[in-house]
């Protein structure tokens, strides 16, 4: 079985200095429903698909139309394209699936990729903090009133974003927020949808929907995450 991640474009979007969010989620679910609220909440449309063989072969029903659980939304107006994801990925697909996002990013000129992962807390902090792949980075950590972390360590597909594009020069900038690990998270779902749009101009997060849409968006993919454990308790038997 191979790891190798697939993207299947379904038409050609034009992106040159904008901006790449990943949406898979890691350390609970806020990433991807944050990703899937300013989905709902903007103008965006599929433009493909994200697959691999060591995905879990499910379809997720919306609208009563079967979607991959692993795709790609643009607002091309806006030049934001989104890699949303019910899915919480095996550790072994980590790198690859950063790489291939880091790739496709420098196919498409992205001039900026977000991504981000949960911390625990039960004080009831808010800040959240920016760790940036470039100098550029974290002088736009900055620009946007956000602080910059110092030391730490970043797991998983945020710190592989880090560390590859600190290579290859490409700005990467991680958020990393306070979560409680309770749910429905809209809390550090705001929070995290806040701190986008102040890295990204225009974008916005329609307050009001969002927790209608976390709820919503927390029962699908924690279904999907359920499915998924099953096949791969079957699959890797």
């Amino acid at each position: 079985m191979t790891s190798k991640i697939r993207i299947r474009e379904l038409e050609k979007v034009n992106l040159e200095n904008g901006f790449l969010i990943d949406g898979f989620p890691s350390a609970g679910f806020s990433s991807a429903i944050a990703s899937e609220s300013m989905i709902k909440t903007s103008q965006y449309k599929i433009t493909g698909i994200v697959d691999s063989d060591s995905f879990p072969p499910i379809s997720v029903i919306k609208d009563g139309k079967p979607n991959f659980p692993s795709r790609i939304f643009v607002n091309e107006k806006q030049k934001v394209a989104i890699f949303l994801s019910y899915l919480t990925l095996e550790q072994s697909l980590h790198k690859d699936t950063a790489k291939t996002m880091l790739k496709w990013g420098q196919e498409h000129k992205i001039g900026l990729i977000i991504s981000s992962i949960a911390i625990k807390s039960n004080e009831g902090e808010e800040e959240t903090i920016g760790i940036g792949s470039t100098e550029s980075a974290r002088n736009k950590i900055k620009d946007a009133g956000l602080k910059v972390l110092d030391h730490g360590t970043v797991p998983g597909i945020p710190g592989t974003l880090l560390n590859e594009g600190s290579m290859i020069g490409q700005d990467v900038v991680v958020l990393i927020f306070q979560s409680d690990g309770k749910g429905p998270d809209f809390k550090s779902s705001t929070q995290l949808c806040t701190a986008i749009t102040k890295l990204i101009p225009g974008a916005t997060c329609n307050i009001s929907s969002l927790q209608q849409e976390a709820e919503k968006a927390e029962v699908m993919i924690k279904e999907t995450e359920e499915e998924s454990q099953h096949l791969k308790n079957s699959m890797y038997r």
